[in-house]
């Protein structure tokens, strides 16, 4: 659950969210509830009738938790759906939320970037692709930035905001002060494989699946060394479940490929996945889920 927005934070004017899925939705929600308008653009109609469903859906649980100060006919006006980059025209901010593949994200960037205004932002969710490298295909990198969201976006309480070589120190400010906005947290960190937060937890998810690999304890065992022994809200492997196995091993292949092999994926991570275990999504990772 979100912390109250800070009183000298603004959210900002009109928000697109391009990708509707579990990430896109959330961040959208986020954003309905600091008071912006929102517009999701997905690939087609069905797709974006799926991003309206989870959207109004969290809705309602804020609703039912007491989180949202507004009814919810209020937020739903505020709300809307398309199949269109065009939708983004007056956004003031735009985030992209798309599946952590460089080819995809590039092609969604471009794609958003010549239907914003000159001064609009726009930045990307990702967890771990390089800022610089996606703003180089830019015709405007010092409005691109990263604001890598966590999942789920409602209950977590961080947003990394990632600064390129490029980016607008006025807009690393904005973005801080969005992210305030949302009663979230900021943190400003440089571009660099991995960030600070995929990085660290990455490293850790990883050496947790060797562990279980290597029959060092079971699951559960080595998530309550952590939970238990560090004081972490959650297990690694609870956690990886959480996030995805897809996306954990995405990241880690990227960073084996960027910092070397400490971040190489282990053979148990790469069968799971190839069974099609993905984690709570697919019902099953290193936990059955039946949520």
């Amino acid at each position: 659950m979100s912390t109250p927005s800070s009183p000298e934070a603004a959210a900002p004017a009109r928000v697109g969210v391009l990708g509707g899925g579990r990430m896109g939705a959330g961040i959208a929600h986020a954003f309905l509830l600091a008071g912006a308008p929102v517009t999701v653009v997905e690939r087609d109609d069905d797709a974006a009738a799926a991003a309206a469903a989870r959207v109004h859906g969290s809705i309602d649980a804020s609703l039912a938790r007491g989180t949202a100060i507004e009814t919810g006919e209020a937020y739903r006006a505020r709300f809307a759906t398309g199949t269109d980059a065009a939708l983004f025209a007056d956004c003031t901010l735009v985030v992209e939320a798309v599946p952590e593949e460089l080819a995809l994200k590039i092609d969604a960037l471009t794609r958003v970037e010549r239907h914003l205004a000159d001064d609009a932002a726009l930045a990307s969710n990702t967890s771990s692709i390089s800022i610089d490298e996606l703003a180089a295909v830019l015709d405007r990198p010092e409005r691109f930035l990263g604001m890598h969201f966590f999942n789920p976006v409602p209950a977590s309480t961080l947003v990394e905001v990632v600064r390129g070589g490029a980016t607008a120190e006025t807009l690393v400010a904005d973005a801080a002060s969005w992210v305030r906005a949302l009663g979230k947290t900021p943190i400003v960190v440089a571009d660099a494989p991995g960030f600070a937060s995929s990085r660290l937890g990455v490293a850790l998810g990883l050496e947790a699946i060797r562990m279980l690999e290597d029959g060092v304890a079971s699951a559960a065992d080595i998530d309550a060394a952590m939970t238990l022994g560090y004081k972490h809200p959650v297990g690694p492997l609870r956690l990886t479940d959480i996030v995805g196995l897809d996306v954990r091993l995405g990241i880690a292949e990227y960073l084996a490929a960027q910092l070397g092999s400490r971040f190489e994926p282990p053979a148990l991570l790469r069968r799971l996945v190839a069974e099609g275990h993905l984690g709570r999504k697919s019902g099953r990772g290193f936990y059955e889920w039946d949520d």
